[in-house]
Order: C-alpha cells, then structure tokens, then sequence
C-alpha cells in the first residue's frame, strides 16, 4: 500500500520508517527496495485485507491520476463489519478498482457485491496472447457511432474473465512494448458495458483525460455512470444498435451468398 499513518497522518514509505495500517492499526514497515517501487508491508507479508495484491508501477500511475484524499479509502459494511480498501472512491462515492494479477470469479462477485457503486480497471496487457489478440481485432470490431462498437466474438478478442461481470469493465491496452504505436491503444481505454445484442458485446473507447476528468468532476454525462443510470436512453440505444446490426448481417449475408454455379456450352453431337 502507498500510505501508513504516522502521527495521525497518510505517509508515503520512506527508508527506515515504521507507520501503522490504516485498516487494521497493526505495524507496518517501508520497504523501499530497488526492484519494487516503494510501499508499506505488514510483517511476515500478511494482509488485513483478503483482496489485497502486490501493487505495480501500473497501478500507481493510475492512483496518481486522482487526489491523494481519495486513494487507499477504507470502506465497511456496517451489517457485517466486513471491511475493505478501495484503491480509489472519489468524493462522489463512485469506488474505482485497479485489476493486474488474475482475480477468481468468486472474488469478483465478492467485491462488486460489497462496493456496489464501481467500475473496474484492468490491466489488458497482463497476458501477452490476450493483449496481441485485441490489438489484432479491434480493426474488425463493428462500429456503430463515433467510439461506439460491436464485438462479434467477445470470448476470442476480449479477456474472458470479465465477460459476466454485471457492472462496466474498463481495459487499459497502453504498452510500451507492444510494438504498435497506436494511438487509439495508447490514448483511450476501452469500457465493456454488461450488455449483450445477440452474442455480440458492446465496447465504448474512452479517452484516458475524458475518463479521469469525469470520475473527478462526477460529471452527470460520464458514460460509465449514466449509461447504467438512464434505462429509457438505453432502451432507445439498444433500438437503433439492433437495427444497425440487421443491417450489417444483411450485408454479410449479402457478401456471403453463393454466386449462381456456371456451366460450359454444350458441344456440337
């Protein structure tokens, strides 16, 4: 984690230092190695908090997007006195959570069932198969508007765990070493909305400012948030975005037809 308190305040780790945890008020100590950018550890590398994982360079750049105030929140059930840190709840409550390490589908449905109000944010270049495949096929997604598009085969071009999530999965594709430059890879992220039309999953790109923009403003047109909010606009969306994909299967249909078999002239007898 990147905060500890010391004297009743959020400290960054710092060589030598010793804080306590926010979450469960146990010592914690700053490990400020070379390999690693720098965090606080519990003793022994437990945790208090059973969805913990190692924290990356990628999920600090992303935490560095947002104000500090806002990051490593601690958020309890008061029921069940279950308790957990969100990595990021902006100050208009909207929890957003940053995924690298692979995560079990029972885990999923415990954190979307305990923070409700969230969003996902993974990391789509973990796996290098999953990563070059998306780059391959987002050139053949059907686009329906101006960022808007169909996946015909979300199973094959999307990572498969994050198929049946019922909140907005958003996927970050940025990678250095991807070797393509793209800039629609290296300046959007790309939100799958928990909707289906036929088979085919609806995909949104994003800009990267546009979206941290409006989690911080809590603009009321941020996609994320409105599309799941306003049913009657989803309803006229979903209309036309079946209407554009019977046209586009009729024109499949159309390319696909058989051209009509040709046969020689009959010879003379």
């Amino acid at each position: 984690m990147r905060f500890a308190i010391i004297n009743g305040e959020r400290v960054e780790a710092a060589p030598q230092l010793i804080g306590f945890c926010p979450g469960c008020n146990l010592p914690v100590i700053a490990r400020c190695g070379t390999q690693r950018i720098h965090h606080w550890a519990h003793r022994n590398n437990l945790s208090c908090d059973s969805w913990w994982e190692p924290e990356t360079e990628w999920h600090r750049l992303w935490k560095s997007n947002f104000p500090d105030e806002w990051q490593e929140i601690i958020l309890r059930d008061e029921m069940t006195g279950e308790r957990h840190i969100a990595d990021i709840r902006t100050g208009h409550g909207l929890v957003i959570e940053f995924q690298h390490s692979h995560i079990t589908p029972q885990e999923r449905i415990s954190r979307e069932s305990f923070y409700k109000n969230m969003v996902w944010l993974v990391d789509g270049t973990r796996l290098k198969r999953e990563h070059q495949r998306f780059l391959s096929d987002k050139d053949y997604f059907f686009q329906m508007s101006y960022g808007s598009f169909l996946v015909g085969s979300p199973q094959r071009s999307l990572p498969t765990a994050w198929l049946s999530s019922p909140i907005p999965v958003i996927f970050d594709y940025r990678s250095n070493k991807s070797g393509y430059g793209s800039a629609d890879v290296e300046n959007y992220v790309y939100c799958l909305f928990p909707v289906r039309i036929g088979t085919s999953a609806l995909l949104e790109k994003i800009s990267i400012k546009a979206f941290v923009d409006d989690a911080i403003n809590g603009a009321s047109t941020l996609r994320i948030r409105s599309f799941m909010r306003d049913k009657n606009q989803f309803v006229r969306e979903l209309q036309h975005q079946i209407t554009m994909l019977q046209k586009f299967q009729a024109r499949s249909a159309s390319a696909n037809f058989s051209r009509p078999a040709t046969y020689k002239k009959r010879g003379r007898f």
